[in-house]
């Protein structure tokens, strides 16, 4: 089985299943494992924002999106000549991947035999049963049913630990100007580490909003989550929200690593989200997951 994946997300799952070594590509922001990075084929390019402020990166994504323009560019004769026998995509979120419709067209156009599987969850549960539908695509259903097990294990010994304690008022802020609302599973990672979430869209797309919004809310914790920003960034970022929102506990979190990608490690986040909310009961997080920025912790 030749596999290749145009998602970061993906590519965790294909390790997380012991499938690295029938992994042959990927894309520029796959960068987990580090193997994923070093040892394979890229095949999906795109601009390095690494320079580009918050507020200057959504600028540039809307006016791209708004020109009918990609943003990313599928290196097409590379991915053809890997002769892949299944790629793993998304029709989730344009900003996030490339569309699975446009990887057909191009399959197509090239006479590349390949089934193209997209996977786009909603919700946690939908991203445990992507997991499933990897393993079942890629002949190992049996050790995709153990990983998920295991992960929803995990969940239980949280909801344990969180059983009959307040749960906090929680809003989770997915980018920072102008501030998104938490959407689609985010709210579930909140939900499973005894916190309410607030100023959210479960299941759906995250939104522009406003602080003041935010604030009418009445979250009783803020954690910044801003997408495409492991822990340092999102700490830098936290600082304007505490600027915007003085006198609430703000958190920063490594949203790239445990946050905003639909795989394995969102299992991590929800264990993140539960020591920032239940320190007295919940273990604290490794070190590079959370920070705290302003205020005192919720419980």
């Amino acid at each position: 089985m030749r596999l290749v994946s145009l998602l970061p997300s993906a590519t965790e799952i294909v390790y997380a299943l012991g499938l690295g070594d029938e992994l042959v590509g990927v894309t520029f922001e796959c960068d987990e494992p580090p193997a994923a990075r070093t040892d394979k084929t890229v095949v999906v390019g795109g601009r390095d924002t690494r320079g580009m402020s918050p507020g200057e990166i959504d600028s540039y994504v809307r006016s791209q999106l708004a020109a009918g323009n990609d943003l990313y560019t599928l290196h097409a004769h590379a991915l053809a000549a890997l002769r892949p026998d299944v790629i793993l995509t998304q029709d989730l979120c344009r900003v996030c991947a490339l569309p699975s419709g446009q990887i057909n067209a191009a399959l197509d156009y090239l006479g590349c035999q390949a089934e193209v599987v997209s996977l786009d969850p909603h919700t946690l549960d939908d991203v445990l049963d992507s997991v499933l539908a990897v393993g079942d695509r890629a002949g190992v259903p049996d050790r995709a049913a153990r990983l998920v097990a295991g992960l929803r294990a995990r969940l239980d010994q949280i909801a344990a630990r969180v059983a009959g304690r307040s749960r906090p008022r929680v809003a989770v802020i997915e980018w920072t100007d102008p501030p998104y609302t938490a959407g689609h599973w985010i709210p579930d990672l909140v939900v499973a580490a005894g916190g309410k979430p607030v100023a959210a869209r479960p299941g759906g797309q995250s939104v522009p909003t406003t602080w003041a919004s935010i604030a009418a809310s009445e979250p009783d914790v803020l954690i910044v989550a801003p997408c495409g920003y492991h822990l340092a960034g999102a700490a830098e970022q936290a600082q304007a929200v505490a600027a915007a929102m003085p006198g609430l506990p703000i958190w920063a979190i490594d949203a790239d690593g445990i946050i905003v990608r639909p795989g394995p490690r969102l299992i991590d986040g929800a264990e993140a989200i539960a020591s920032i909310l239940h320190s007295d009961a919940v273990p604290a997080a490794p070190p590079g997951r959370v920070a705290r920025v302003a205020g005192v912790q919720a419980s």
